[in-house]
């Protein structure tokens, strides 16, 4: 009887939470909570988001603070961190970047060809959402097809 009681006492807190799916955005949450996670695509069209391989190399990775990139030049990703993030008019998000010099070291004194997203200003980057895990990045032309959120195999 003791052991239920303290299972249940365990439980109870967990109760009255609901599970967070991909692509929603929880209550007082940034407005770019939706796009946190693994995102293959954009370079080339996206093949397959589903499962190990995806999550394996993913294309773009959207944290709380930090976008990364995968590099055509180097093995690490390229970061940069995000100073705002506000809720465009389509459903998408406009990120303000921090200059690169504060979050990717420079090559031979100069910041690497790929450090932004091959938009017009490397500084701004617009994210225009097309579907519940389909994403764009609008006039970047190193990223001209969209990308899909990796997930896991139902």
């Amino acid at each position: 009887m003791r052991k239920w009681l303290v299972m249940l006492g365990l439980l109870m807190p967990l109760a009255g939470t609901q599970a967070q799916q991909p692509g929603q955005v929880p209550p007082g949450g940034p407005p770019h909570a939706f796009l946190m996670g693994s995102w293959t695509g954009g370079i080339f069209s996206a093949a397959d988001n589903e499962g190990a391989a995806c999550f394996a190399q993913p294309t773009v990775i959207f944290t709380r603070d930090v976008i990364m990139r995968v590099s055509s030049l180097d093995v690490a990703y390229r970061q940069r961190f995000i100073e705002t993030a506000a809720p465009a008019p389509n459903g998408g998000v406009e990120f303000r970047l921090a200059p690169p010099q504060a979050s990717v070291p420079s090559v031979g004194g100069r910041m690497p060809p790929d450090v932004g997203f091959g938009c017009a200003d490397p500084s701004l980057l617009r994210v225009e959402r097309r579907g519940e895990n389909e994403i764009a990045f609008p006039d970047c032309a190193e990223f001209p097809a969209p990308l899909r959120r990796c997930v896991t195999p139902r």
